[in-house]
């Protein structure tokens, strides 16, 4: 006849232990789907930004631009996406008049209440500013007059 084996409580809960720390690991390798930055406003000093389905519109102080495709973030909360940004002028905008349009890159960081953003125009490399935005809040900015 076989023998019956018992088993210990200090046998098992190691076991239960690794088992679980294994399922987390191979479930979380396997995700490979991303977080996006959630829809809505966000805002700061001189930046409103409002993320809708898969892009966003940006206003600043005498500018506006826009984030293309999906906001994408990684599992670390960090970005970088492209878009445009327009200078803004002024007085009345003329009729046909394009604006001073540029392509951008949009790079930073969120935990999905703040995020961190640093704009550069493309073509030039001039970074436009580094801002600081609260999910939920419409921001402040001064347009041109």
């Amino acid at each position: 006849m076989g023998k019956v084996r018992f088993t210990t409580r200090s046998q098992v809960l190691p076991a239960v232990f690794l088992s679980s720390l294994i399922f987390s690991l191979v479930s979380s390798g396997m995700t490979h789907e991303n977080r996006r930055i959630m829809n809505g406003a966000w805002g700061g000093e001189h930046i409103r930004l409002e993320v809708t389905g898969h892009s966003a519109t940006i206003e600043y102080d005498c500018a506006n631009g826009t984030i293309d495709g999906p906001l994408v973030v990684d599992r670390k909360g960090n970005f970088n996406l492209s878009g445009t940004y327009v200078r803004e002028h002024g007085g009345p905008i003329r009729r046909g008049e394009s604006g001073d349009a540029h392509r951008a890159r949009y790079s930073g960081w969120t935990d999905g209440k703040k995020l961190t953003l640093t704009v550069v125009i493309s073509d030039t490399k001039e970074t436009v500013g580094t801002f600081t935005l609260t999910r939920g809040q419409d921001g402040r900015v001064w347009k041109c007059k």
